[in-house]
């Protein structure tokens, strides 16, 4: 890795790399969302919620996910209780976050709050580009409640914008939008695939965050098959950059 510059920016992917989703449960979202319900004729139950969601993002949201495209959540959303009928007294935005924070309130990966802490005392830059249904104005909300002290100059989710990582689209809109070139870029992520080779196709520098956290079980996911930096604590990256920046030191 010599060829490897100090990053004037480091962007991150969210889920599993800044923050996670401890004991995740949908039925318990639609739960919290069906009490701001003004309409159900149909009187649906939570199990029809959860049949309709698994048909309606489980077989034709999904259909589209795989092959490398986005449905904007809010659109999906909007079909799925439109279907059953229901209305309700919230906006598109806080029916987001309503469901997620019924979900899971979520929780910060080890470490990763003192890192951002570091990026920001030494001026590097940040950012998030993610593959998630939820809009980044939704994810930003959960970003600073999570991470205050975060400043992430723009939160970019698949769901505004059509197309899933590994797509270089997210990355060339997220160099645009920094004003930067690729080498003055790093990007964190705990997807091989998705994260680091997505990266890696427009240069910019990956670096594979490989950490077990909340792991339902082990993951045989293969590497990345382009170089990087493999790290498994945020502090791995913090000690190399304190290296690199006080030593002067290639890597």
């Amino acid at each position: 890795m010599s060829n490897v510059s100090y990053p004037k920016m480091i962007l991150f992917d969210y889920g599993h790399t800044l923050l996670y989703e401890p004991g995740w449960d949908p039925v318990r979202g639609n739960e919290r969302l069906l009490q701001y319900a003004t309409q159900n004729p149909g009187n649906c139950t939570l199990e029809d919620v959860r049949r309709a969601a698994e048909w309606i993002f489980g077989e034709h949201v999904e259909a589209v996910r795989k092959v490398g495209y986005e449905i904007c959540g809010r659109v999906a959303d909007k079909t799925l209780y439109e279907y059953l009928g229901i209305e309700f007294s919230l906006s598109p935005l806080e029916m987001e976050t309503v469901f997620w924070e019924g979900a899971s309130m979520g929780a910060t990966m080890p470490g990763a709050e003192a890192m951002l802490d570091f990026l920001q005392e030494k001026g590097i830059r940040s950012g998030v580009i993610s593959n998630l249904l939820w809009s980044g104005e939704a994810l930003a909300l959960r970003l600073n409640r999570l991470l205050p002290r975060n400043q992430f100059e723009f939160v970019m989710t698949s769901s505004d914008y059509f197309v899933r990582k590994p797509n270089r689209i997210l990355f060339d809109i997220a160099l645009r939008k920094a004003g930067l070139a690729p080498e003055e870029v790093w990007y964190c992520g705990d997807n091989p695939r998705a994260d680091i080779e997505g990266a890696a196709q427009v240069g910019i520098f990956p670096v594979w965050y490989d950490n077990d956290t909340d792991r339902k079980e082990a993951q045989c996911k293969p590497a990345p098959s382009c170089e990087c930096l493999h790290i498994r604590q945020w502090q791995e990256m913090v000690d190399l950059l304190q290296e690199c920046k006080t030593q002067n030191v290639k890597f």
